[in-house]
């Protein structure tokens, strides 16, 4: 019995379609974010971005190397991970699609709030540190 599909197109699979899909949903994304995200945020993004990579390699350091100064180990990861819970707090503040959220506060009042809980936390990670 003689096929019904051309000889010209190349049956797809599941995964193909799955694989294509996927890929064009993440393009639409990263095209939609470059687009409509102010570029005050994607900062902010960026630095999250950057302290997710540098929390991956401490714990990479700590775990294939050594461990040695552990309280170090704490303090400079705690550090990263307290910085990025500021800084998301900062982005959700500052973000002017949640101004109905937060209408009592400004974009200069919630970076003055991340200023004072950084200074706060750098304290106790500097005081754990000895």
């Amino acid at each position: 019995m003689p096929s019904t599909k051309p000889a010209s197109m190349p049956a797809r699979t599941k995964s193909n379609r799955a694989s294509t899909s996927s890929s064009s949903a993440l393009s639409t994304l990263y095209s939609s974010y470059r687009q409509t995200t102010p570029t005050k945020l994607k900062l902010i993004d960026s630095f999250m971005a950057f302290l997710v990579l540098s929390g991956v390699i401490q714990f990479a350091y700590c775990v294939l190397i050594t461990n040695f100064p552990f309280n170090s180990f704490i303090a400079g990861f705690a550090s990263t991970v307290g910085q990025f819970v500021l800084l998301a707090s900062l982005r959700i503040q500052s973000n002017p699609e949640n101004s109905s959220e937060f209408p009592k506060v400004s974009p200069e009042r919630a970076f003055g709030d991340f200023l004072f809980g950084s200074v706060i936390l750098h304290f106790f990670v500097v005081n754990f540190l000895g």
